[in-house]
């Protein structure tokens, strides 16, 4: 049961809650469209044990116990701290949500581990998705939109498997508890995974907009660190798109079945343009 405590009243922000809001969305968009950002992945390949090339991506490539192995052949490179590798270069066990980064000839390649797999995901400036980038849409931040809730810790993390973007492709995290809050008067449990920093919290949801106005799969909130008695503040104006929601080379995983919420959170980021019916984006 939800506590008595935890009510829908907006938390008072600060008086800059605006000019906070737009500043802190600036930042987030110039993270997104980093030249080997997201919005620069030019494809995602699957190793399996059988040598194969791959167009983008120099070299004869597998993977098995030992982890990724490439073959550079004749003219092919790459560079590894730093350092121009040619020849056989073993890259060692990756351990889950886990990877390394690696320069190739006009950007970066991603050898990375997802979902029990190892993928290579090349990323170039130049890419179309990048260049032709407009921004994110996004509702304008509302102050009712931040809101209380407490944090309920399980007993020990419990491992939550989640589907992902990729059909039949599953992640596996540890959920260290959920989140109690209420909605418009609706009660609500959201099952939360570990954020970036120490102590912070994560929360993948969909919720009525989904497929309307919001990218249909998921949508991520950061939620600070619960205070001595739990309590912790949801600000949905900083609800963000993941990105699976710009490229289909992405493996984001979707929220657990609890946090597919029933009401409108008609806040944060909405379906980039490039989703849109219409748009045409260009994935070569």
């Amino acid at each position: 049961m939800i506590n008595d405590t935890v009510s829908a009243t907006a938390v008072d922000p600060r008086p800059d809650f605006e000019v906070a809001w737009r500043e802190w969305h600036r930042r987030h968009e110039e993270v997104r469209a980093d030249p080997h950002g997201f919005l620069a992945v030019t494809g995602l390949h699957w190793l399996t044990s059988v040598p194969q090339r791959f167009p983008d991506v120099p070299g004869e490539w597998h993977t098995g116990d030992d982890g990724p192995v490439v073959t550079l052949g004749d003219g092919e490179s790459l560079v590894i701290d730093g350092r121009q590798t040619q020849g056989r270069h073993g890259f060692g066990p990756i351990a889950e949500r886990a990877g390394v980064t690696v320069g190739i000839g006009g950007g970066v390649l991603e050898v990375a581990r997802r979902g029990g797999h190892d993928i290579l995901r090349p990323r170039r400036p130049d890419h179309p998705l990048r260049v032709g980038y407009r921004g994110t849409p996004a509702y304008p931040p509302d102050q009712r939109w931040v809101l209380s809730g407490r944090f309920v810790p399980f007993d020990s993390p419990r491992p939550t498997t989640v589907g992902a973007a990729v059909e039949g492709l599953t992640h596996v995290y540890d959920a260290p508890g959920q989140i109690e809050l209420a909605v418009d008067g609706v009660p609500l449990r959201l099952t939360v995974f570990n954020g970036t920093t120490p102590g912070s919290l994560s929360v993948l949801f969909t919720d009525t907009t989904s497929g309307v106005t919001t990218y249909p799969a998921n949508r991520s909130l950061a939620v600070g660190a619960p205070d001595e008695r739990g309590r912790v503040t949801l600000d949905f104006n900083r609800a963000t798109n993941l990105p699976c929601a710009y490229t289909d080379f992405a493996t984001c995983p979707l929220p657990p079945a609890e946090n597919r919420l029933p009401v409108a959170v008609e806040a944060g980021e909405k379906t980039p343009y490039e989703r849109l019916a219409g748009d045409s984006v260009d994935r070569s």
